[in-house]
């Protein structure tokens, strides 16, 4: 006598889903940050965090009782700081932008050229169409 079972198995694991799940909401958030804009907020917060360290590194040095007038000093760093160098900051994240993009386009476009030039280095009739084509301009 024979008997069949069915089982239903899960197709996918369980573990997967939560991290396929991670990894789509946090797509969502770094949506906002794409482009020049999260590219200057990015550059901004880190020369923030470089001025903010030199001057905690000069009020360590004031260790004489200073501490509240320390700290309004290093809060006036920060904002000042960020009041300042949000402009440059947001004109040159936008000019690196452009530039890569635009190295990017220069170099796809070469690989295509050497791309095309190793096919018409086989077929004879692409090769005369290049060969017309360079004498034209």
């Amino acid at each position: 006598m024979t008997t069949f079972v069915h089982t239903q198995f899960i197709q996918k694991h369980p573990g997967v889903e939560r991290v396929e799940g991670i990894v789509a909401k946090y797509q969502g958030y770094s949506q906002h940050f794409e482009g020049a804009k999260g590219l200057a907020a990015l550059l901004l917060g880190a020369l923030v965090s470089a001025l903010l360290v030199v001057a905690n590194q000069v009020i360590d040095s004031w260790s004489d009782g200073h501490l509240m007038a320390a700290w309004i000093a290093l809060w006036i760093v920060a904002f000042s700081s960020l009041a300042l160098f949000d402009g440059p900051v947001r004109s040159s994240s936008s000019k690196l932008r452009k530039g890569l993009q635009h190295w990017m386009h220069v170099r796809a476009q070469n690989r295509q050229d050497e791309k095309t030039w190793a096919v018409a280095q086989q077929d004879p009739a692409l090769m005369a169409e290049l060969t017309v084509l360079m004498l034209k301009s």
